[in-house]
């Protein structure tokens, strides 16, 4: 039997779905019931019926989903997978960002802890961000932990004070505005993608901005050939699936988020074997922190 049939059979017996990001490897990506980005699996694991969910992803995709479904099994195969990003906030400081911006609402990225989520008043993702903020009464948003993705929305909503949080992704920071220009001056045709946590100038040479489902729906529907990817390399893996006939392109020679490449298909078959890596919430924590992300489900 191989590995892949040992995980199927698994799952079957576990009453268990696979979640997997599209930064996930290729392999774990093609076991899983859904890949998708942060927004589309936290729906899907929410409204799953089965017992276990085994995310591919990182720790707060994990925790999300527990506090989602409380009485699921929520299994984090890589447990050492974490985020840079979600870790550059702390609850204590969303408090005293509060103190200092007393009418200001407070959005949190879903790439943050269960903790900042508990002190948020609405969470989001890189797809619906904007329709959240819009949807907001209030003039002052402190958003967070991403300040990239917060001065891409700021550029949007003229009318609304985004007060940035000093956080980035360590992995779309790599990329340069030299590898860019040049990729554009050899490659003729060439459309830019790029995700809104890359720094504005690699934003400003992109033909489009969108989340990971975006970019993939983006250069499917496109009769372009020729696509340089400004974002995580796992997300070429069903970008060359949907489009045999285009050609992708990376900076760098590709972008690899090390935290999301640590789950192997061993360790799927682990978790769902010995039940490994369970997450747990605190029970308090994950009420408050429940209505945060309800918040963002519900608009």
């Amino acid at each position: 039997m191989t590995i892949t049939e040992e995980i199927q059979k698994l799952k079957k017996e576990k009453n268990a779905i696979i979640l997997a990001h599209y930064y996930q490897r290729p392999e774990v990506q093609e076991v899983a019931d859904y890949i998708g980005d942060s927004y589309y699996l936290s729906k899907i694991a929410k409204e799953s019926d089965k017992d276990t969910i085994v995310f591919c992803g990182v720790k707060f995709m994990a925790e999300s989903a527990k506090i989602l479904s409380p009485n699921k099994k929520v299994l984090l195969p890589a447990l050492d997978a974490g985020c840079p990003m979600a870790d550059m906030a702390t609850a204590e400081k969303v408090l005293e960002y509060k103190e200092k911006y007393p009418k200001a609402a407070v959005v949190c990225y879903i790439n943050s802890s269960a903790e900042v989520k508990a002190v948020s008043d609405v969470c989001c993702t890189s797809s619906n961000a904007l329709k959240i903020i819009n949807s907001l009464e209030n003039d002052q948003i402190i958003f967070l932990p991403d300040k990239n993705l917060a001065s891409y929305i700021q550029e949007k909503v003229p009318n609304k004070e985004i007060i940035l949080w000093p956080g980035f992704c360590i992995t779309h920071k790599r990329i340069r505005e030299d590898e860019v220009l040049q990729a554009k001056e050899a490659i003729e045709g060439l459309v830019v993608l790029a995700h809104p946590e890359c720094e504005k100038e690699i934003r400003d040479l992109a033909d489009f901005v969108g989340s990971t489902s975006e970019i993939i729906d983006f250069a499917t529907a496109s009769d372009k050939r020729n696509f340089l990817i400004a974002t995580e390399e796992g997300v070429l893996h069903e970008l060359k699936k949907r489009n045999p006939d285009k050609k992708f392109f990376t900076p760098r020679g590709g972008l690899m988020c090390i935290n999301m490449k640590k789950t192997s298909l061993n360790d799927v078959r682990d978790a769902l074997l010995y039940d490994k890596n369970i997450i747990e919430l605190d029970e308090e924590l994950r009420v408050k922190a429940h209505s945060c992300l309800m918040k963002m489900h519900s608009i």
